[in-house]
């Protein structure tokens, strides 16, 4: 392996003028830094990660915390973040939290050892103590997906709030007037909003709202299909349901062909994410879209600058939801 004693050789110059290349330092002319990438290139030279942390400071990871990487959704966002993070010169290390507190925190703690340059966060921060914590040590951080309201902290966020609404709203112009709702953990952000905008859609077509018709229920697919059976097992069963997210109206799709219940002409089911899953869906979901790739692009670039020391102030960016209807909702029948 090539070190950097071999290029100093080859390219006829310096150790020091060397590093000052790898490092983009110092005053050099363009011939001979070009002369120097040269020799790096054919050499097949990797400069040492350890040894430019330790002379810029910098490790050029950023950490990811996740929910749940089988989930496609958070997948898709974390591809978005890894090819942005690649453009600008970051890996990315993901961590995967399955909604648990301890998890999270232990993720976070390996991170810091690491000396991660940033951390993003898309899990909803249970545990908030160790976040203010990082802030007050003035670690990079940036939430995506899942806002803190209550944290000063860069955030990229969808309207959870419009994208319930415009959820609730397609159904409701599609004729129902019972929809019963599958939501995620209540006290993070997003499932809290999605469901008010499901309620705000319902106060403002006139129709009343019924707390027994929000059911919480476990993020996957299992837990989608188990809630599901529930509603659809009741005598007064809505004719429409709305799910917080796609692996939960999967599940409840499940649930309805085991108990033979037509979908949508016996039941509509909306998700929201639109996750690579839901247009391969049997029949295909209708669902809430994500502009997922914006998503990573924007918290990619906000961390940076909180890194390089760009910017000042925390911004909250919140991007539009779109309806996108596929075969899973139609007309209420009766």
């Amino acid at each position: 392996m090539a070190t950097i004693y071999d290029i100093a050789e080859e390219a006829g110059v310096s150790i020091a003028t060397v590093s000052k290349v790898i490092n983009e330092t110092g005053r050099i002319s363009d011939k001979t830094r070009q002369r120097v990438k040269e020799v790096m290139k054919r050499l097949n030279y990797q400069p040492s990660v350890v040894a430019s942390a330790l002379t810029k400071k910098r490790t050029y990871m950023i950490g990811l915390l996740i929910p749940d990487l089988a989930n496609p959704f958070f997948a898709e966002l974390a591809r978005s973040i890894e090819d942005h993070c690649h453009e600008l010169g970051f890996n990315l290390v993901i961590c995967s939290t399955d909604n648990e507190p301890d998890k999270e925190e232990r993720s976070i703690n390996l991170l810091r050892q690491k000396s991660a340059d940033g951390i993003i966060l898309a899990t909803g921060g249970k545990n908030q103590d160790i976040i203010r914590n990082l802030i007050q040590q003035n670690q990079a951080i940036a939430v995506i997906a899942r806002g803190m309201p209550s944290l000063s902290v860069d955030t990229v966020l969808v309207d959870d709030n419009l994208g319930g609404y415009l959820a609730a709203s397609h159904l409701i112009e599609l004729g129902h007037r019972d929809i019963a709702v599958i939501a995620e953990d209540l006290e993070v952000m997003s499932s809290k909003e999605r469901v008010r905008g499901y309620r705000q859609a319902l106060e403002d077509h006139h129709l009343p709202y019924r707390e027994d018709r929000i059911r919480v229920s476990a993020f996957h697919v299992k837990g989608g299909k188990d809630t599901a059976g529930q509603i659809l097992d009741e005598p007064d069963r809505p004719t429409a349901i709305f799910a917080c997210n796609d692996l939960l109206a999967i599940g409840a799709m499940q649930a309805a062909y085991e108990r033979r219940i037509a979908v949508p002409e016996e039941v509509s089911i909306i998700g929201f994410d639109n996750s690579i899953l839901a247009a391969h869906m049997n029949p295909p979901l209708t669902t809430i879209a994500q502009p997922i790739q914006e998503l990573g692009r924007q918290v990619v670039n906000l961390i940076s600058q909180e890194i390089n020391g760009d910017k000042t102030t925390k911004q909250r960016i919140v991007l539009l939801p779109e309806l996108v209807v596929r075969g899973s909702t139609g007309s209420r029948k009766g």
